[in-house]
């Protein structure tokens, strides 16, 4: 059980406005918020989603592409306040919790199925 005052650094660490919900397997699109001197602008980082680690305030999610030949993995914060915008660009189809298997594979072999979207009559 949590004691009140990590309840509270908690509660004060949580994002204000809520990303949307999105699983592992899912391709996303993420704005970024990059300080450069005085400046502040915004970068993308696409790719899928290989892991969510965490809960609450601690909450983290590791996102992998493919830029250039080399794979590039970046593990960024949920709750963090230079995540400007998350877009779901699609939903892949996973049967694992973590699916680092994909580090191991290249082309064809390293994509998921798509998730096929039912229609309630």
């Amino acid at each position: 059980m949590m004691s009140k005052a990590l309840a509270m650094i908690h509660k004060e660490n949580m994002r204000k406005d809520s990303l949307p919900e999105f699983k592992v397997g899912d391709n996303v699109k993420i704005q970024v918020r990059i300080r450069e001197g005085g400046k502040e602008r915004l970068q993308a980082y696409a790719g899928t989603v290989i892991a969510r680690d965490g809960r609450g305030a601690t909450e983290t999610f590791t996102v992998r592409r493919v830029s250039h030949g080399v794979g590039v993995e970046r593990v960024f914060p949920v709750h963090s306040p230079s995540i400007a915008k998350l877009e779901i660009e699609s939903s892949g189809k996973a049967r694992r919790a973590k699916l680092y298997y994909l580090r191991d594979r290249a082309g064809k072999s390293a994509k998921l199925r798509e998730k096929t979207k039912t229609a309630v009559a």
